[in-house]
């Protein structure tokens, strides 16, 4: 079992990451809570241009039929960037939901728009999802239940922490798939590995920054990376994220297999993007907390996404569940 990118994920991501960051990402996002989503738009389409919208497609729906891997490989990139956007919902859930469900209907009807990049899907799952995020540039809203995946109408809006995400609940508007229990758990798992990954990737993003900020800033005569404390702390927050980056492969690995290991990696993923938030504002000072200076697009994104598709309360219950019941056996 990889713990680690291959040599062809990490082209890959590579490459995502070249696009995103010859992309004006900073003007997206602020055009995006403006409420023009026209760049946030074609920045998808260029996305699908690479495969990343139609990554877990199957090939006879026009996806590329890649595995979790890759794709928390590229989600990580996704998050490291700060992408606003239903992410997690529109190239990992919806398509895992769709294709789990059988071939005909719904999956036949959009699977290769989602792939082509010309749709973009959201989803509610209550309880670990109780909301739909981004609505409002979604072409395809789903809810999901137990056992039951139906069309979705969004209803009351909900503004978020993250200036670049919208939340909505969302109710039926005619089922489209039933006994679909196992098709639902396998989405909830995607999306949550998707959500771990894009934490990562804020994360790692939130230390790089951190660390460019310390060799910068003076204090005392000393760029203040040149003290022990601000050292040590950095630290803390690269060995958390490094620790949180096997749990994420390893349950990439057999997501359908170790429901435990999809909720540790989301609960470690979680908590070393949280450090690696706290570090941040604490290294930046008052200066953090200004538009002008932009850390504001990942310190909410990991509020926001620590929240989301289960909190960490949840999964760790969820683990100790699965430890009990191995236990007994």
């Amino acid at each position: 079992m990889r713990l680690a990118p291959s040599t062809d994920q990490a082209g890959y991501a590579a490459a995502v990451h070249e696009l995103l960051t010859d992309a004006d990402l900073p003007g997206v996002a602020s055009a995006w809570a403006d409420g023009d989503v026209a760049p946030w738009r074609a920045m998808w389409s260029r996305l699908a241009g690479l495969g990343v919208t139609g990554l877990i497609v199957p090939e006879r729906w026009g996806g590329l039929g890649g595995t979790v891997a890759d794709l928390v490989v590229v989600a990580e990139e996704l998050g490291h960037h700060a992408l606003p956007g239903p992410v997690a919902e529109s190239i990992g859930a919806v398509p895992a939901l769709l294709a789990a469900a059988g071939r005909d209907g719904p999956a036949d009807k959009w699977l290769p728009e989602i792939a082509a990049g010309r749709v973009v899907a959201t989803l509610a799952a209550p309880p670990w999802l109780p909301f739909a995020a981004d609505p409002d540039v979604a072409d395809l809203i789903l809810l999901a239940g137990t056992d039951t995946v139906w069309a979705g109408r969004a209803d009351s809006a909900y503004p978020s922490i993250d200036a670049g995400r919208t939340l909505a609940e969302v109710s039926p508007a005619g089922v489209l798939a039933s006994g679909a229990a196992g098709a639902v758990a396998q989405a909830m798992n995607m999306g949550a590995l998707v959500c771990a990954a894009q934490l990562l990737g804020a994360g790692r993003a939130l230390l790089e920054t951190s660390i460019g900020y310390a060799r910068q800033r003076t204090q005392f005569g000393r760029p203040i990376g040149s003290f022990q404390a601000v050292q040590h702390r950095l630290a803390d927050v690269a060995v958390g994220l490094e620790f949180a980056r096997p749990l994420l492969h390893a349950a990439a690995a057999h997501p359908g297999q170790r429901d435990r290991d999809v909720s540790a990696a989301k609960v470690a993923c979680g908590e070393a993007a949280h450090r690696a938030a706290r570090a941040a504002l604490q290294v930046h000072g008052a200066i953090g907390y200004t538009r002008e200076q932009g850390l504001g697009r990942w310190l909410t994104k990991v509020r926001a996404l620590t929240l989301s598709w289960g909190t960490a309360e949840q999964h760790r219950a969820r683990v100790m569940a699965e430890l009990a019941k191995e236990a007994r056996s």
